[in-house]
């Protein structure tokens, strides 16, 4: 399994920490090797451009997921022994928004910049919140990966 997290922002944060929660992301949703994800931490200008172009949205927001497969929650697609990692996806979080984002709601913002990856990858994997039951399906699996970490999801 690879895992590439790169900041683009030029701000100090903990990557080797981000890359490690990726990892016990996947590898609890049964990803265990020949898989590719990237993470990219943007500032708020990029994410606000990356979200109008592809969302539709206006401004920034926390974090967006670029899937690359189709995927449903609970069926993983088989990567090819022989082959190169299947791509996943990208996830792309501004930190500064979800620091603001942080702070409004009154949680620490590691917690919750840990919340927004787990959040992305679970989108790369199919996961979504459009309805009512699909969001309470991803939140009880954000909530179960981040205790691993010692994080309660708010």
């Amino acid at each position: 399994m690879a895992v590439t997290v790169v900041d683009r922002r030029g701000v100090p944060a903990d990557l080797d920490d981000l890359a490690r929660l990726a990892e016990l992301t996947l590898a609890e949703e049964g990803l265990l090797g020949g898989f590719e994800v990237s993470i990219t931490l943007v500032d708020e200008a990029e994410m606000a451009r990356l979200n109008r172009r592809y969302m539709g949205g206006d401004g920034p927001t926390d974090v967006l997921a670029f899937p690359v497969e189709d995927l449903q929650p609970g069926r993983l697609p088989e990567p090819h022994p022989d082959g190169p990692p299947l791509l996943l996806g990208d996830v792309v979080i501004a930190p500064d928004y979800v620091e603001r984002q942080a702070a409004e709601l009154g949680v620490r913002f590691s917690d919750e910049l840990r919340l927004m990856l787990v959040h992305g990858l679970l989108h790369l994997l199919g996961y979504d919140h459009v309805t009512r039951p699909e969001a309470e399906a991803m939140e009880e699996r954000e909530r179960r990966i981040l205790a691993h970490v010692g994080v309660e999801r708010r």
